[in-house]
């Protein structure tokens, strides 16, 4: 994240705080690291490994963590010992590197989140289609798009930095108006009026879906032959019947034609189970679908939450440092806010989500033979 030391009021160089405060905050951030490296862990594991968390979309969520442990071990650490030293007492190549991927990967995680909801939202709005290319290899390759567009947001730093004559002794970014600007609606306000205008969409069409119940809905597959949700593969031999098609076919037959039919093969591809599973069963997948999109606006909002407060201060004070001011203490606040997201996502997972918590326990719990179970 953009360093605090970006503004005026943080250029003291001799630590503030008493020993008994020191240990305090160095021992909570530290926690704090440690809670985001080991839980963004079991999120990757979980993810790679539990079948239930197999789909090709899930690899957004193995990013994202991915993201929050580099922001663990390379940023936090080095912004902790800033905090308490008062001066940057690295080297100034490394203050370059420290400040390009503090943007990079805090940048990285919000657009991981803009692609998570254009996913939800794809999904969503077209089922059929969408699907069919939604492949692993895709998945990958919009993963990466995501890192170069953060990564053209975060390369900047290495071209403006601030070169003081202390030389190590400070390392902050550009101070300008201009950059900060550029860089906070960059970073945040853009990527976050995109998730939220998303967001709003996928519950205009889950609200739709609400009202219109299911088997009244119907999907064009092959020619003039439309198959109703809330039915089974099987009750296709009656609907043949009633347009005119051939009455001998049985449903077994038909559902083979549909299989070997160009236009129904995104049918198959989409919704193998929902074709031949009873409805009870198609309910508890669509509401695992709606539970799992519910999880990821937790996600969403609880990131907007920790980061916009400091994102909003820090804009202010650059557009009126002189009228906008706030106190240094709750700068500080907002600024460590936004970098305990890092460790929450774990978390929102394990209490909101049956599936990550199972992933969970499989990966912690170990029977009497050393194997999971």
């Amino acid at each position: 994240m953009f360093s605090r030391r970006n503004s005026p009021l943080f250029t003291v160089r001799t630590s503030s705080y008493s020993p008994p405060a020191t240990a305090a905050f160095a021992i909570s951030i530290t926690f704090m690291m440690i809670v985001t490296i080991v839980g963004n862990i079991l999120v990757i594991i979980a993810v790679l490994t539990s079948r239930s968390l197999k789909g090709a979309q899930n690899l957004f969520l193995v990013s994202l963590a991915a993201a929050d442990i580099l922001v663990a071990t390379l940023i936090i650490p080095f912004s902790l010992a800033n905090e308490l030293q008062g001066y940057w007492a690295f080297s100034t190549i490394w203050c370059e590197i420290y400040l390009a991927l503090d943007v990079l990967f805090c940048t990285s995680s919000i657009v991981h989140l803009c692609a998570i909801a254009l996913d939800r939202y794809l999904s969503i709005s077209r089922p059929v289609s969408y699907a069919a290319i939604r492949t692993p290899l895709r998945i990958k390759a919009a993963i990466i798009v995501v890192w170069l567009i953060s990564a053209v947001i975060s390369f900047p730093p290495l071209l403006t930095l601030d070169k003081s004559e202390g030389g190590e002794e400070v390392c902050e970014l550009n101070s300008e108006t201009w950059y900060i600007l550029y860089s906070t609606i960059g970073s945040f306000f853009a990527p976050c009026v995109i998730m939220i205008l998303v967001y709003v969409r996928i519950y205009q069409i889950a609200k739709q879906h609400t009202r219109c119940p299911p088997g009244e809905k119907h999907k064009k597959v092959a020619g003039n032959v439309s198959v109703p949700k809330s039915e089974p593969a099987g009750k296709l031999a009656e609907q043949s019947q009633q347009n005119g098609d051939q009455g001998d076919i049985n449903a077994s037959q038909r559902e083979k034609v549909l299989t070997k039919t160009p236009g129904t093969k995104l049918v198959s591809e989409e919704t193998p189970k929902i074709q031949g599973t009873p409805i009870s069963r198609r309910k508890a997948m669509v509401n695992r679908e709606k539970r799992f999109t519910f999880v990821l606006a937790v996600v969403m909002g609880v990131f907007v939450i920790c980061w916009f407060p400091f994102f909003l201060s820090y804009s202010l004070q650059a557009v009126c440092p002189d009228t906008c001011s706030i106190p240094k203490p709750l700068f500080k606040f907002f600024f460590w806010i936004g970098y305990c997201n890092s460790c929450l996502n774990p978390v929102i997972y394990t209490i909101f989500n049956k599936d990550f918590r199972r992933a969970f326990k499989r990966i912690l719990c170990r029977d009497t033979k050393g194997t999971f179970f």
